[in-house]
């Protein structure tokens, strides 16, 4: 019983990094017109995690609102 829960919870933490890596790579290919979309949309959410990575973006793009 352990292991089909930890097998389970192991296949539930992969395709959860599965998807954050998705929308990762979608990110990375968004104009910058869009990843400052993003920023504003964000704006009003400073502690979260999308916005976090949207300003990573912004900082390798050395763009900013």
């Amino acid at each position: 019983m352990l292991k089909t829960r930890m097998k389970r919870l192991a296949a539930a933490n992969d395709s959860v990094v599965e998807r954050l890596a998705g929308i990762e790579r979608a990110m990375t290919v968004l104009g910058d017109e869009d990843i400052l979309d993003l920023a504003d949309i964000t704006r009003l959410m400073p502690d979260t995690a999308l916005t976090e990575m949207v300003h990573v973006e912004m900082a390798k793009r050395a763009i900013s609102l």
